[in-house]
Parts: structure tokens; sequence; C-alpha cells
């Protein structure tokens, strides 16, 4: 049988503290704890050589069942349609209206934090309604 691995979902990005804030608050995640002999992030940043500073971020799952998302500052912007994205599960076993109302509900909520809505699509006869979205660095994922 083969062992199940713990891992990390890491984003390229402009400015990790942004978008590792914007995740926190989409998911109900938190800031870790920084390293051993800082007292904050800011202090550990400081610390960096000047063209390391803010080059990376992370937050967790406060209960631990979730992966990391770890957030890299990287030169080039985004060009294209991502080819991984993350599926924010507001729907699950909803159907009809009522999983449209909770799409809709949770998408109210994520646009004042920087989320841009893309396309609403409906239920066919093999998926259920999903509504596609933009995170603060126009990074997809989906309320599903």
């Amino acid at each position: 049988m083969a062992t199940v691995r713990q891992f990390q979902v890491t984003f390229d990005c402009a400015d990790p503290e942004r978008v590792a804030r914007f995740w926190c608050e989409v998911l109900g995640y938190v800031v870790p704890p920084p390293p051993p002999g800082f007292a904050s992030w800011d202090e550990f940043d400081r610390a960096q050589p000047a063209d390391g500073q803010g080059s990376a971020f992370a937050c967790v799952d406060p209960t631990g069942v979730g992966p990391r998302l770890f957030f890299q500052r990287v030169p080039e912007g985004k060009v294209v349609k991502n080819r991984v994205h993350l599926d924010v599960r507001v729907g699950t076993g909803l159907r009809g209206e009522e999983r449209l109302a909770a799409l809709e509900a949770e998408c109210a909520r994520l646009l004042p934090l920087g989320a841009v809505r893309g396309q609403l699509l409906l239920a066919d006869e093999f998926n259920e309604s999903c509504l596609n979205m933009q995170d603060v660095e126009g990074n997809e994922f989906c309320l599903d």
C-alpha cells in the first residue's frame, strides 16, 4: 500500500503576503508562527538580505487537515490560464437553486477581499454548477 504524503500548494505571485492573506480569508487559514528567535514575520523578513525581503509567505489550516499554501515572488507576471487551480467547496451536497445561492453568497463575501467574479457554469447532466473566480493577482479558482 502506498504511503500518503503531506503536500503544499505553491503559488507564484508578485506580492506573496497580499495573496497569502487573501487565501487566509477565503479558506479560514492562518499565518503560522514565525521561526524560532523572531517575534514576528516582519522581524524575520527584515533579517533577510534586501533582495529576499518580501519574497515568500505561507498560510496553514489551523486544524492541520488541509495543505499548507506557500506563496513565492517571481519576476514574471501571470500570462495564461492556470494549469492547476483550487476548488473552494462551498456547495457540496447542494443542488439547483440552493447550490446557486451558496455560490453567490460566497462570491459576494469574496468580492470585497479583491476577488474577481468569472463565469457561472450551470449544472448539466454530468456536473454541478460552479463559479469561476480570480484571486487578487488573477489566479483562477472555482467556487464549487
